[in-house]
């Protein structure tokens, strides 16, 4: 996904606008204008944003209304979408991006808010710590949104929520599955089930479809917090299932060559190989697995759980089960909307982090609707309106893509329905699909 450039003219407004209100001075010269106008187009060409969605004018005050501040809609309500469109880490931020637009245009369709759209406000937080932090303190600082939806990475929801929790603004983590995050405080809840629920399932799987399996090596990115949790599920698993855990090989989300790694799994000659990583590094340990020779069964964890994998590892992504909380024949009124919308607009099936991040939108949303029934969002303080969304999230129940859930006083997830699919690529090695098992 590409940034968006802020416009000269939005920019200029607000330079100049702010002073202007707090000390009067001269009205600046028509040619003073231009030049400036100028000048801040130049500056303006290669600098990147953070922000794709741009929210012109001057904001209002946590105490003031909600009108007005809706990301340059005065009608709308702002929602904040806090996740990685840019770094190694775009590849599941991307499709977080694709569910929240089909989600923002399909409750809108509907009527949004009884008659008030919402506006999603994008910020993109990279792949690192420091730019969901960013991201988060412009959504609820500058953008003003009433909830957000964010980060991708655990790792920066360790950083990151607790920002959005001292200001007192609902976070829903779309895909942060690392155990702690309800934990991190009272504002912070999520639509991902903890991976010590979901994995396990992928060993299951794994079993059934080979009883022989003894040996197991795990392979885990240590620079990544959900990796670090994932991995400690597996391995738990594994023992727990009475096999042998042969090896434990680290790695970086940054690395391309695994060569090293790769030949001591190998070594230890095992049955099943667990990697828990981001699409692009896990992407290409399966490959350089198997172009070293290992042909037995590889599980992949979350991270891989993603189209966009199937773009790193080619071909060698065949057969690689993965565990997942979606699936996109699960059969309710809203997820054959959802899945109708996106196989319209990408020409394939909707992977789990688009459901997802459309559930998050899903669920704000029907918040907002059961608090404006009883008093008009619209005439709420911002500060009043995120403390009562809070509140009405963690106590509704949602028919959703993911099915029905809910969410315990502290913000983590109920979920029944979980699914194992197993990667099957077409027969040129360029495109595939997730097969989900019976």
């Amino acid at each position: 996904m590409g940034r968006i450039s802020v416009q000269t003219d939005v920019l200029y407004i607000y330079v100049f606008d702010r002073p202007l209100m707090k000390k009067p001075a001269p009205r600046p010269s028509a040619l003073f204008v231009t030049c400036a106008s100028l000048l801040m187009a130049c500056t303006q060409t290669n600098t990147p944003q953070t922000s794709t969605t741009v929210s012109p004018g001057t904001s209002p005050s946590p105490r003031t209304s909600l009108q007005g501040s809706a990301a340059g809609n005065s009608t709308a309500i702002p929602v904040g979408v806090g996740v990685a469109q840019t770094s190694n880490v775009a590849l599941l931020g991307q499709e977080q991006v694709a569910g929240a637009k089909i989600a923002e245009k399909y409750f809108n369709d509907k009527g949004g808010v009884d008659g008030t759209p919402i506006k999603l406000v994008f910020q993109d937080t990279g792949g690192d710590e420091q730019g969901a932090i960013n991201a988060f303190n412009t959504l609820i600082n500058q953008d003003k949104v009433v909830g957000i939806v964010g980060p991708t990475l655990s790792q920066q929801a360790f950083s990151a929520d607790p920002i959005a929790d001292r200001a007192k603004i609902p976070v829903l983590g779309p895909s942060n599955t690392a155990k702690g995050i309800p934990q991190i405080g009272d504002y912070v809840a999520r639509v991902s089930a903890p991976v010590a629920v979901v994995a396990p399932n992928a060993v299951k799987a794994a079993l059934k479809q080979n009883p022989n399996i003894k040996k197991v090596a795990v392979f885990f990115a240590q620079n990544d917090a959900f990796s670090k949790s994932e991995t400690e599920t597996f391995q738990a698993t594994v023992k727990d299932m009475g096999l042998e855990l042969a090896t434990v090989q680290k790695f970086l989300t940054t690395d391309t060559d695994f060569q090293s790694q790769a030949t001591n799994g190998i070594n230890v000659k095992p049955d099943l190989i667990i990697i828990s990583g981001l699409a692009a590094d896990g992407g290409n340990l399966i490959k350089q697995l198997r172009e070293l020779g290992y042909k037995g069964v590889i599980i992949g964890g979350n991270g891989l759980n993603t189209s966009n994998v199937f773009s790193v590892c080619k071909a060698l992504c065949e057969g690689v089960l993965i565990a997942q909380a979606y699936s996109p024949e699960y059969q309710n009124e809203i997820n054959k909307a959802f899945r109708d919308a996106y196989r319209a607009q990408f020409k394939k099936e909707p992977p789990q982090f688009s459901a997802q991040a459309f559930t998050g939108v899903q669920v704000f949303v029907e918040s907002l609707k059961e608090i404006n029934a009883k008093s008009k969002v619209s005439q709420k303080p911002l500060a009043e309106l995120r403390t009562n969304l809070n509140q009405q999230l963690l106590s509704g129940k949602y028919d959703t893509p993911l099915g029905e859930i809910s969410f315990t006083p502290e913000g983590e997830i109920n979920q029944k329905e979980f699914y194992v699919a197993q990667i099957k690529m077409d027969a040129d090695g360029n495109n595939g699909k997730f097969e989900f098992l019976k």
